[in-house]
């Protein structure tokens, strides 16, 4: 501020003074006036970079749905902004997940990511390989909140013994059910078996208005090749007894589709539910909506506790229950976890500030109350706040006690193409394009050609 008093008194001396009657001496007040102006605008630009320094602005990537869950989100970085005025942090929507990923790599490319990340933990090995991220162990090592996150958690925080993001959110998927349908029919107890679960969605089929034509089915499947069908998937494959990759094996190459029994007889589950026309398929990559359940043209469906605060909104009766069981109980560990990239120091410690924030069981209870996700922050699930609202919405209780099966997908570099691989057989199947067998014989391949 004094640059600009002086700026402004060198001003008034100027024009305070009779202009010089010669050329020269005109030329030579002209370019001094220029000059002192540029000092006094480059000096004012000084002083305005100085008090915009004191503040570190960082910028977070997500792709929080619905819309509403969205709003949570956006309220309680308002709070953080709020209690730390020397961070700011920008909370931006940048699609779907399967959207966000050329965005990613073309930011890490261009060497302009953002400080933050919310993504699924199967990004991590990919972004390790590129250089992209700042390993997070000495950080958490000193932050008092490690000892708060839920230690099965650590699975997919960790590649190759360092660990590269933290958990903002977990959840898993259960089968949500509209039990006046099942009153209907006369079922009396959920499904526990894939057998039970057929026989379920055959009695549940049914043509309503008397007008020859089904117009409510068994149960939704998910159409499409993308990440969620998967996701819905895969615990199926695991009750079946069946593995992704060999062993502990941190690599692709690893990956096994052909000759797997367990993923086999999972596909032929989905496969008969719509041969026998006791299933229908969502519409394509929609496979999260949960509008035919709400209204009631299914009476079941697989989705997560984040599908809970819609089913509150409608008004409709609903429940959940644990995926059927054909060999051993299975759920996927799902939720996001938060990457931090390279950039500045200043900007990695306000990054990280914020990460631990979200950790907190302050931040994670209000999340979990206004989403339905569970908490990461193992205070957070035992505090009263969050036991009551687990009792005012008992459907919670399935996803916290089924959480002790549940599983990671793998976090190492190629996750993806695997998943690209592993939609197309899933697709195929449902389309009625190939067999278990022929569909996985070809995923298989494609990975060999890839990774091998």
């Amino acid at each position: 501020m004094k640059l600009r008093n002086f700026f402004n008194y060198l001003y008034q001396f100027f024009i305070s003074r009779n202009f010089p009657t010669t050329l020269k001496q005109g030329q030579f007040y002209l370019n001094s006036l220029l000059l002192v102006m540029l000092m006094g605008i480059l000096g004012l630009g000084g002083c305005q970079a100085i008090q915009s320094h004191k503040v570190t602005h960082i910028t977070l990537w997500h792709g929080v749905n619905p819309p509403a869950n969205r709003d949570i989100l956006q309220k309680l970085v308002d709070t953080f902004n709020q209690n730390h005025p020397d961070i700011q942090v920008e909370s931006l929507y940048v699609g779907q997940q399967d959207q966000q990923m050329p965005k990613i790599l073309a930011a890490v490319v261009g060497n302009s990511p953002p400080d933050l990340l919310w993504y699924n933990p199967t990004i991590a090995g990919q972004l390790v390989e590129l250089g992209a991220l700042i390993p997070l162990d000495d950080k958490l090592a000193n932050s008092p909140v490690k000892a708060e996150i839920d230690p099965a958690l650590y699975t997919s925080m960790a590649y190759k013994g360092k660990i590269w993001s933290v958990p903002f959110a977990t959840n898993n998927v259960g089968v949500y059910y509209r039990p006046s349908l099942f009153k209907a029919v006369g079922i009396t107890n959920v499904p526990q078996t894939w057998e039970e679960l057929q026989q379920a969605a055959k009695q549940l089929t049914r043509d309503t208005n008397g007008d020859g034509k089904i117009n409510q089915h068994g149960i939704l499947l998910p159409a499409g090749k993308g990440e969620f069908t998967v996701f819905s998937w895969l615990p199926f494959m695991w009750s079946g007894g069946g593995k992704l990759v060999k062993g502990d094996a941190q690599s692709p190459a690893d990956v096994i589709l052909a000759d797997n029994k367990g993923a086999i007889a999972a596909l032929q589950l989905w496969q008969n539910l719509l041969k026998n026309n006791h299933a229908v398929l969502s519409g394509l990559e929609r496979g999260y909506e949960v509008e035919s359940l709400i209204t009631g043209k299914v009476a079941m469906q697989v989705t997560g506790p984040w599908s809970l605060g819609e089913f509150k909104q409608s008004g409709v009766d609903f429940d959940v229950f644990p995926i059927p069981v054909n060999q051993e109980p299975a759920t996927v560990i799902g939720g996001e976890n938060l990457f931090l990239f390279k950039t500045t120091s200043k900007r990695e410690q306000a990054a990280f500030k914020f990460a631990e924030y979200t950790l907190s069981a302050d931040f994670q209870t209000e999340l979990a109350l206004g989403t339905g996700y569970l908490p990461v922050n193992i205070k957070s699930r035992q505090s009263q706040k969050y036991q009551e609202f687990v009792q005012a919405q008992p459907q919670l209780q399935v996803f916290l006690e089924q959480a002790k099966h549940g599983r990671s997908r793998p976090i190492f570099p190629g996750y993806t193409r695997i998943s690209d691989s592993l939609g197309r057989a899933i697709e195929a199947v449902l389309l009625g394009k190939a067999s278990p067998e022929q569909a996985l014989k070809t995923a298989q391949q494609r990975l060999d050609l890839i990774f091998k």
